[in-house]
């Protein structure tokens, strides 16, 4: 970050660009397919190779062509490419496999490499990122919410230190990191940070767009308007009818049962957007800038000095979560602060939200941005239609820099009628995860109460999905199973009308979506082992469940992971910690006014360094090792300082 003396010329990055600025990231992997994300300032053709690690054979030695190689242009310097490569010949299992990616910019025949332009993305002594495909999943690591300008470490650096200790030994190392939502906050974005994005925008030409319905013409003014920071609730056309958007979007919810939550930098186009994305995932990108404070007033001001204290602690740490993110296939699912919090959480939310072209384009830009990001690399072949339409908007000609507003509106559209984010991988065991944010099911009573996680249709089709398997992965990023005293608290403030005070968002607030999942886990067919991964609540648990009076199983494991770089108030989490073991003991007749009356849950206990009794509360990431039969045999959380929490089963005999 720069003072107000900086200048341009201290940073010589500042005056070229290098051919790519973020990643690779690797995605989707398979024997048969391998997904690849990175963002060049160039449009460059690209030419990929596999080696097997080991051997130094060469699997694969090809440019890549326009079937292999989607590449989309998001601003005079920033070119999205996305690699979607089908090898010769079936990849092989259980081997390290290194791949490269070899550019060369203008007429110039020489071809530059991963280590030539991203050398921290490679591991000590080694010249190239690498990958395993595992043929069984014996270990995954597992987190969300991650939150740049929270004072706590980063998970993803702990993910490296795993890689480095595990070295060339496949068997210790996880067969994929999978990210449960909320790898971006795009409703509370630290004020240097929105800087930095503006600045980023600018020095890559990042497009920009028309803004209907707002007090700004286009995002071009919107960056220049003296209340764009920390003030942009200003921004909305100022009418009565727009009140509840003001709240919705900008206004800061007062939370005061768990936290307090402030949008006032709420990122609004979808330039912001992508910024971001760069922001969290590149280290490159930081070396282009040179962002100043801003002119706030004074306390203003200190706030920005505090997080910019944060934002950069979090950059030191950016070249060793990429380089993570180089090497363990990476697959993603949204949570809310993807997009904005509370996305989509009541029938009124919605009618509000999308009822006003303003907010609909906030939550559409937001959904562009997960889909080139995010979605798109999950599975690709879910996502051609959209992708076509995507290609339409952002490699047209742009008049002035911005967007096309008709063909950008079509795409949001389509977004936003879009249900098939959800996935499943073709892997042993199989997972699946869940998509709990776009098919809910809504109350039709009352539009004001919380609606399920998922409609009826979703669950039946999640069902079907699982049938005859043995064993399952499902990732939700919502705990199926969570803290009672806490999902009371929700309960009691939708009675009284107020479920956005408490984020009133979980598996058993609608009657409905509740008895139809608690079903499915009673049914003769489903698996005899489900493994729950979630996120989103900033703390990490594990609970052992079983359905009483049936001994046949099946056996249910929750295990809850969250944040990477996120925390829950400690104070307030061991309160509610202990109020919860007080009012829900085994005798305790409020067990029976539960939905999951006929569930025993069993917290496992968290031990190791500063160990606590239920609800563990340390930023990081969570660690899964399976058997062969898909159950979970060590439930760790590796604590992004350093040491590690082992959930340990037998610790603790009370049932609930």
């Amino acid at each position: 970050m720069a003072d107000e003396s900086s200048t341009s010329a201290e940073n010589p990055d500042l005056r070229t660009l290098p051919l790519v600025i973020a990643g690779p990231i690797l995605r989707h992997v398979t024997p048969e397919r391998l997904v690849i994300w990175l963002v060049t300032s160039e449009r460059l053709p690209l030419h990929l190779t596999l080696t097997a690690a080991d051997s130094n054979e060469v699997l694969e030695n090809q440019p890549l062509n326009a079937d292999q190689l989607t590449t989309l242009s998001l601003g005079t310097h920033a070119f999205l490419q996305l690699i979607d490569f089908v090898p010769t010949g079936p990849l092989p299992t259980d081997t390290r496999l290194s791949y490269d990616i070899g550019i060369a910019s203008g007429t110039s025949s020489i071809k530059l490499w991963i280590r030539d332009w991203a050398s921290h993305l490679c591991l000590p002594g080694a010249s190239r990122p690498d990958f395993v495909i595992k043929s069984r999943i014996d270990r995954l690591l597992h987190g969300s919410c991650r939150r740049p300008h929270h004072p706590a470490d980063d998970g993803l650096v702990r993910v490296d230190e795993e890689l480095i200790a595990t070295g060339a030994d496949i068997l210790e190392r996880p067969a994929l990191l999978m990210m449960k939502g909320d790898q971006i906050y795009a409703d509370d974005v630290a004020g240097p940070m929105l800087r930095s994005i503006h600045e980023l925008i600018g020095r890559l030409e990042l497009f920009h767009e028309h803004l209907d319905g707002s007090v700004v013409a286009n995002s071009r003014a919107l960056f220049a308007h003296p209340d764009t920071y920390y003030h942009r609730d200003k921004l909305l056309p100022a009418t009565k009818s727009n009140e509840a958007l003001t709240e919705r979007f900008f206004g800061g919810v007062r939370k005061p049962v768990f936290t307090t939550s402030s949008a006032q930098n709420h990122l609004i186009s979808f330039a912001e957007i992508f910024a971001m994305y760069l922001l969290v995932w590149s280290p490159v990108c930081w070396r282009l800038i040179n962002p100043r404070q801003p002119r706030l007033d004074d306390n203003k001001a200190a706030r920005y000095r505090r997080e910019m204290t944060c934002i950069e602690h979090f950059v030191t740490g950016l070249p060793r979560a990429a380089r993570a993110m180089a090497h363990l296939p990476c697959y993603m699912i949204f949570d809310d602060h993807d997009i904005t919090d509370d996305w989509n959480l009541s029938a009124l939310w919605e009618a509000t939200a999308y009822g006003h072209p303003f907010s609909k384009r906030i939550v559409g830009n937001a959904l562009m941005g997960y889909l080139l990001c995010q979605g798109w690399g999950n599975n690709p072949s879910a996502f051609e239609s959209l992708m076509s339409q995507a290609e339409i908007l952002l490699n047209r000609d742009k008049p002035e820099g911005l967007l096309d507003s008709g063909t950008q509106d079509h795409l949001i559209e389509e977004l936003l009628s879009f249900h098939h984010w959800h996935y499943t991988l073709p892997t042993n065991p199989r997972v699946v995860v869940l998509d709990t944010r776009t098919r809910r099911w809504r109350s039709e009573v009352t539009p004001s109460y919380p609606s399920g996680l998922m409609d009826w249709e979703a669950l039946t089709e999640f069902q079907q999905t699982i049938m005859g398997e043995k064993a399952v992965i499902v990732v939700s990023s919502a705990p199926m199973f969570g803290v009672k005293l806490i999902e009371t608290i929700q309960r009691i403030f939708t009675w009284a009308g107020r479920p956005l005070l408490v984020d009133a968002e979980n598996w058993m607030a609608h009657r409905g979506a509740a008895n139809v999942l608690l079903n499915i886990f009673g049914h003769s067919g489903t698996p005899n082992n489900f493994v729950i991964l979630s996120g989103d609540v900033h703390y990490s648990f594990a609970y052992d469940v079983q359905l009483r009076h049936k001994k046949t199983g099946p056996d249910i494991w929750q295990i809850t992971s969250s944040g990477l770089k996120n925390e829950f108030p400690k104070t307030l989490l061991e309160w509610l910690d202990r109020i919860n073991r007080w009012l829900y003991a085994p005798w305790s007749p409020l067990n029976w006014f539960t939905k999951r009356r006929k569930m025993r849950v069993t917290p496992r206990m968290p031990t190791g360094r500063e160990a606590g009794e239920r609800l563990w509360n340390n930023s990081g990431i969570g660690s899964v090792a399976l058997n062969t039969e898909g159950a979970p045999t060590e439930i760790r959380q590796l604590n992004a300082t350093d040491g590690e929490t082992l959930f340990e089963q037998g610790k603790y005999t009370q049932h609930r």
